[in-house]
């Protein structure tokens, strides 16, 4: 007990450093059970999630790391009406043109665009999403890892969700990477029309991302930093991006 008070202590002391956010309506707690950690609770949004555990793994010395933190949904979402509004976004989405996309409604799959027959064909693959208490579940196949993290900002986009597990394979396989980060996030953004993508710079070094340049509004300023923040990485966000005066 003594052991994860203390990394509790170390994680939100840390976290409020970083963020300037302070969690007292947002109890999280950490509990270990034969040598594994679990973090649970609920946080206000993802870029709260993604620092919680990051900064636990930080300060729990590798221990095994049960990811147990969910994302407050308000207004709540129906895991119905949730699974229709990710399916939409994608079937609209240019880059998931030539893929096959279905969802997974108690127990049944329910094709919206293709066959099964067709997920192997060149320059396609197939999404299916199944929604289950508010948590996203991504599975099947894509071409490229930039299009399975995109995937996951999608589902994050929408509003409503509570967390998202992305089980999507790359098909071929793709060796992950700074560059490959660069090449999603670069692709996030342009996907976003909340954001000027042309006048954000991004850099990543050893899985950290850091946005800089000059934006309109502190709104589209913190809209780039969020969207980096729903990309699939196990580093942390910089934001470096002015507003102009």
């Amino acid at each position: 007990m003594q052991r994860t008070d203390a990394i509790l202590k170390q994680v939100m002391a840390a976290f409020e450093r970083e963020s300037h956010l302070k969690l007292h309506h947002s109890p999280i707690h950490i509990s270990r059970n034969s040598g594994v950690l679990t973090v649970a609770g609920e946080v206000p949004d993802v870029a709260s999630r993604k620092r919680l555990i990051r900064l636990t793994r930080t300060y729990s010395d590798g221990e095994p790391l049960v990811d147990e933190l969910r994302v407050s949904a308000e207004p709540p979402l129906g895991d119905g009406e949730l699974r229709t509004r990710i399916c939409e976004r994608i079937l609209q989405t240019t880059e998931f043109r030539n893929c096959v996309i279905c969802a997974r409604v108690k127990g049944q799959l329910e094709m919206l665009r293709g066959t099964m027959d067709q997920a192997g064909e060149e320059g396609g693959g197939v999404v299916e999403v199944t929604v289950e208490g508010g948590v996203v579940t991504l599975t099947g196949q894509v071409m490229s890892l930039s299009h399975r993290r995109l995937a996951s900002v999608i589902a994050w986009w929408v509003g409503g969700c509570r967390d998202v597990a992305n089980l999507l394979e790359c098909v071929p396989p793709q060796a992950d990477g700074d560059e490959e980060i660069h090449e999603a996030m670069a692709l996030v953004l342009e996907s976003d029309p909340r954001v000027h993508a042309e006048q954000i710079t991004i850099n990543v070094e050893r899985n950290q991302i850091t946005l800089a340049g000059c934006v309109a509004t502190d709104a589209e300023r913190r809209q780039a930093e969020m969207d980096a923040w729903c990309l699939d990485t196990l580093g942390g966000v910089v934001n470096r991006i002015a507003v102009r005066a």
